[in-house]
């Protein structure tokens, strides 16, 4: 059966949201099947974030979610390849691939200019996987601030 690429809905999300969920225990974050799935649907039904997903027949093999931002400095519209996650037992069959390619149709039929992500220096078969499907890596240093950990200005 061949492989079928395209923008999730709303109707997708009981296949999609339990990989959405492996790709966040694999961040440390505990197991929230529901939240997963809820989070999913607001940000497609508030129209948020666009989410691909490679399927074939029923099953939802991999993801990759996009949110649109801004560059003041370039004054354009960029995408942030925010979320990308393939099923265990469809790694290293090109589907990560398969959703690079989707994710940057989808940034630049919305007109974006550029397409980033971010991942960590150890994720090696991430960081491997990007290289070779022509991304760049970038010197750039990120910082982070948790603003749950600020107390509440008065």
């Amino acid at each position: 059966m061949d492989l079928r690429i395209r923008a999730a809905t709303a109707d997708d999300l009981d296949r999609v949201a339990p990989l959405f969920d492996a790709y966040r225990q694999f961040y440390g974050q505990a197991p929230d099947l529901r939240g997963a799935h809820d989070f999913l649907l607001e940000r497609i039904e508030l129209r948020q974030s666009v989410v691909v997903i490679v399927e074939r027949g029923d099953a939802v093999l991999g993801f990759a979610q996009l949110y649109p931002m801004f560059s003041s400095v370039r004054m354009a519209s960029i995408w942030v390849l925010n979320d990308l996650y393939v099923a265990a037992d469809s790694r290293r069959s090109g589907i990560g691939t398969l959703l690079l390619d989707a994710a940057s149709a989808a940034a630049r039929a919305a007109g974006a200019t550029r397409l980033v992500l971010e991942t960590g220096r150890e994720n090696a078969a991430a960081r491997a996987l990007y290289r070779s499907a022509g991304w760049d890596e970038e010197d750039t240093q990120w910082y982070a601030l948790d603003l749950g950990d600020l107390p509440a200005l008065n």
